[in-house]
């Protein structure tokens, strides 16, 4: 896919320094907790209550003391999503990562005061979770009612053999695996419509995303 029309992103959260970027860290941990806790209450999951209980101790244990730095945040969010993908597969099959990624994003529209059917809203939360890994990211579009943005270089892989080499277990073959249908998730619970093409460049793996108000009519240009 070429490059159409790029533009930098606006300024936002994972460039503006690292009390913002802290906060992110703790926002998707709590997200991805507490949205772990709903899909297993909707699943009807009591029988899996123990091995539940022992994520979550393992996932507290592991924050930061204090008010902790943004490295400190960002190990800890990491090594929270691995155990809970390991707790979500083990359990319930990998084909309930989707369903636990719906849970997370119905938590993230609840607490999120930004408004909904604004294309720009969840992408731009993309770009900072992007930034966060230092991901290449640009702007093919930016509007309410469309807004598409591409990922170039998607450092998450970087960053998950540096922390595969730190010794934490890995349950996903690709990232993709669990950030396609939560990045889906995060866009409708917004009230709007997603579209991805995952892509590999030069420079590695990555992702274009949209998210429209309404869906494009069958023949029309994309």
């Amino acid at each position: 896919m070429t490059d159409r029309n790029l533009t930098e992103p606006r300024d936002a959260a994972a460039g503006a320094g690292p009390a913002p970027r802290t906060a992110l860290w703790k926002r998707r941990l709590f997200e991805a907790e507490a949205g772990l806790t709903r899909f297993v209450v909707e699943t009807r999951g009591g029988a899996h209550l123990h091995s539940l209980l022992k994520v979550k101790a393992a996932l507290f244990a592991a924050l930061p003391p204090g008010s902790g730095t943004e490295a400190e945040w960002k190990a800890a969010f990491f090594r929270g999503q691995a155990l809970m993908e390991q707790f979500v597969v083990t359990h319930f099959g990998h084909g309930q990562l989707a369903a636990w990624a719906a849970s997370n994003s119905a938590v993230y529209a609840a607490v999120d005061l930004a408004p909904k059917h604004d294309a720009t809203v969840p992408l731009e939360r993309l770009d900072h979770q992007a930034g966060l890994y230092g991901s290449a990211t640009a702007w093919e579009e930016h509007g309410p009612d469309r807004a598409v943005l591409r990922i170039g270089h998607c450092a998450i892989w970087d960053y998950r053999e540096l922390a595969r080499g730190r010794g934490v277990p890995l349950t996903l073959a690709s990232p993709c695996e669990y950030c396609v249908p939560a990045t889906t998730a995060m866009i409708t619970a917004k009230g709007l419509h997603a579209r991805h093409e995952l892509t590999r460049e030069v420079e590695g793996p990555g992702c274009v995303w949209s998210a429209e108000r309404e869906l494009p009519r069958p023949g029309s240009a994309d």
